[in-house]
């Protein structure tokens, strides 16, 4: 029988060994978790459309986990599905590429998100048994653990709703309950999960034009006063530090790698990326 995560860290503890949560399940049993790092070089849908095909991978192999960290290397404006059946959502596609932000669609849900390349990406997916059941609890998990991350960047933050937020949901990753900092994201299949966080960095002042004009053709109520960034609470942090920190926390000492080594898989989100995109104006 696998030990018990209480069991593996009193047994880590009585050796000398400090372990964390990732580490902790290769003790139960689990497989080594895969590190990817680096941007797609297919652009952000080629990256949106790997995150989907880890989640199905995950799905099918009951000992894998992956997580891919990265920076984007462009602007874009994300939206989800049901927001593509807006009346608005045409007006809001054109908006978003007025002013170089490339429309894009994901899979998980809730609703539109901008972001530049001062931006930290993570997408976490794992094979479960049953993820539904689990939902709620990764919000908060996974939430509690982002926060744990920005306190010791020197961000004082809290797990909660922002009034007025993007994409509003009650786990985002705030400052003061004013600015949001980190939006989460899931998507849930079969026998898996695929987590998405979006931890803004920067850009904050280029971010509140675009997703004004976007949430106001969709309809949708939004503050820009309610868009933050880690910088803007602890000025001179990069986005380089941020993905480090979190590799820390949710990768461990795993090995990262390129993303490139994906290869085929790779390949595959290329071609997949076609489903992500806005193609033209609709």
């Amino acid at each position: 029988m696998a030990a018990s995560a209480g069991v593996a860290r009193r047994t880590a503890k009585a050796s000398g060994s400090v372990i964390g949560t990732s580490q902790v399940r290769l003790l139960q049993g689990c497989s080594v978790m895969q590190v990817y790092v680096d941007p797609a070089p297919g652009g952000e849908a080629t990256n949106l459309a790997l995150g989907h095909l880890l989640a199905r991978r995950a799905e099918h192999e009951e000992s894998f986990e992956a997580l891919h960290v990265y920076q984007p290397s462009g602007r874009s404006v994300v939206f989800g599905r049901r927001e593509t059946r807006s009346p608005g959502f045409p007006a809001a596609v054109r908006a978003a590429r007025d002013v170089g932000f490339e429309p894009l669609i994901r899979a998980t849900g809730g609703r539109a998100v901008a972001y530049t390349e001062r931006t930290v990406v993570m997408h976490h997916v794992r094979h479960e048994k049953e993820p539904i059941g689990g939902h709620d609890g990764r919000f908060v998990e996974i939430g509690e653990r982002l926060v744990g991350v920005m306190r010791t960047l020197g961000v004082a933050a809290r797990l909660g709703a922002v009034p007025g937020e993007y994409c509003p949901g009650a786990h985002s990753v705030n400052a003061r309950g004013e600015a949001k900092l980190i939006g989460t994201a899931q998507r849930v299949l079969r026998q898996a999960w695929l987590f998405a966080s979006l931890v803004v960095v920067g850009d904050e002042a280029v971010l509140r034009p675009v997703l004004t004009e976007v949430y106001g053709h969709l309809g949708q109520p939004f503050d820009p006063a309610s868009v933050g960034s880690l910088s803007a609470e602890n000025p001179g942090l990069e986005p380089e530090v941020v993905a480090r920190a979190l590799l820390t926390e949710f990768a461990g000492t795993w090995p990262t790698q390129p993303v490139s080594a994906l290869g085929e898989l790779l390949v595959e989100a290329d071609q997949l990326a076609v489903d992500h995109r806005v193609v033209v104006d609709p």
